[in-house]
């Protein structure tokens, strides 16, 4: 193997993409275990009782798991250059923009302690131990969740900003007038509009210490009304920062379906209005680890998207892994023959199940849309796109499976002439009663 094969299995397999689900999967895994394992021994380590017996081995675990940290980082910027984003730069300035990029800064953090301990073994344990617990921010680049959140936050920063003002406007102008009614009272604690600020933190946030309090009738009065309007202040930054991530998740979704759709051959010549109809269309289907999704021989009237996870097709003479992304079943919307192998989830999967009497349904209120996807079966069925029962040769090359065309020969036509003449619609019982 040349050595840019093994830099591109590199880059598949460090992120995740091609047909490496497997690898990528694992090594996604065992990163982030080191990464939890990482952060839960930096903090048992400033347990005396935890630290001191097992000093010798909790370092040894964390040089090792240092190391490891390294090597991806190292990896990650040698495979930079083959990002499609990145490629026109060329190899030096390619990775010098990767490296610019949050997601290689925050692997750097991670990669840092292990330099520190090495080289300056005794002047840096309490950046050691920051920088260790930092590594928690590498989740982001595996949680599809956090970095939503994260571009929720990012998204409403103007907002979030306008919010803080708010209360900080609110905070200020209550420190100052309890500072004005209690400054006679209590002026040891009240001794100026800072001293008041603190009280003043304290209860619009609803966390009321009670080391400080007014003692004054006007002064519990004033109390009295920052501690209503706290609750009001305190949900001005949550309600937006929980709009804003319902808002990413579901657009980061809507994205995903419609891409996942707009890749199916069946769907290409569509408009984006009528992709985004038939996405609509789509229902979860969450299953198990070793549930069977279709048996063989059964009737193939639907078809999959695997929003996540991993499933295998059993075909007669081989298995075929389909990852996220990756779709099956598409000819059985039109050609709703016996299923000829089984297919079977690898691990727990979320699925969007399109259904062919939904899709019929669809197309028989939209004539054009009708007549665009006929159009594409009937072109792809005599261009000999029929291959292995419900399953597509896209369907197959996406997963590294080229099927022969002799193969595509043996199958049966999805229309035949009398059909494409006569009504220009398949027959959808493959013993032609459903036809008549």
């Amino acid at each position: 193997m040349q050595v840019q094969d093994v830099k591109q299995v590199l880059f598949e397999v460090l992120e995740d993409t091609g047909s490496r689900k497997v690898a990528a999967r694992i090594l996604r895994k065992t990163l982030v275990a080191l990464i939890i394992g990482n952060i839960v021994l930096a903090v048992l380590e400033t347990v005396p009782e935890v630290r001191e017996p097992l000093a010798s081995r909790l370092r040894f675990i964390q040089l090792g798991c240092g190391v490891i940290f390294l090597i991806e980082y190292i990896l990650r910027i040698y495979v930079a250059d083959l990002h499609p984003p990145l490629r026109r730069f060329g190899p030096l300035w390619s990775r010098v923009r990767y490296a610019l990029h949050p997601d290689a800064i925050v692997d750097l953090l991670g990669a840092l302690p292990l330099l520190f301990v090495l080289f300056l073994p005794n002047q840096a344990i309490t950046v050691v131990v920051i920088l260790r617990l930092l590594r928690f921010l590498k989740l982001a680049r595996y949680s599809p969740a956090l970095r939503s959140l994260i571009s929720a936050v990012v998204g409403e920063r103007k907002a979030l900003l306008g919010s803080t003002m708010i209360i900080l406007g609110v905070v200020l102008l209550s420190a100052t007038v309890m500072y004005l009614i209690e400054h006679e009272h209590q002026p040891e604690k009240f001794r100026s509009i800072l001293h008041g600020m603190y009280w003043a933190i304290t209860t619009v946030t609803t966390v009321g210490y009670g080391d400080v309090v007014p003692v004054s009738n006007l002064g519990k009065m004033v109390a009295s009304l920052v501690m209503m309007l706290g609750y009001g202040l305190i949900a001005l930054p949550v309600g937006i920062i929980a709009s804003a991530f319902a808002r990413e998740i579901h657009s980061r979704d809507f994205v995903v379906t419609w891409s996942m759709v707009a890749r199916v051959p069946l769907f290409e010549d569509l408009k984006a209005t009528e992709i985004a109809e038939v996405s609509k269309l789509l229902q979860a289907h969450n299953v198990r680890k070793g549930e069977t999704i279709a048996e063989k021989g059964a009737v193939a009237d639907r078809m999959f998207f695997i929003f996540d996870g991993e499933v295998e097709i059993r075909l007669p003479h081989e298995t075929v892994y389909l990852g996220e992304g990756s779709f099956f079943g598409e000819l059985a919307l039109i050609n709703q023959t016996r299923r000829t192998a089984t297919i079977v989830a690898c691990q727990d999967s979320q699925l969007l199940v399109l259904e062919a009497g939904a899709l019929q349904r669809l197309m028989d209120l939209d004539e054009g849309l009708a007549k665009k996807i006929m159009d594409e079966a009937k072109t792809r069925a005599r261009a000999g796109k029929k291959i292995l029962g419900e399953l597509a040769e896209e369907e197959l090359q996406q997963a590294g499976v080229y099927a022969s065309m002799d193969k595509a020969r043996e199958e049966p036509e999805l229309f035949t002439d009398n059909e494409e003449k006569e009504t220009g619609k398949p027959d959808k019982d493959p013993s032609g009663d459903a036809g008549s």
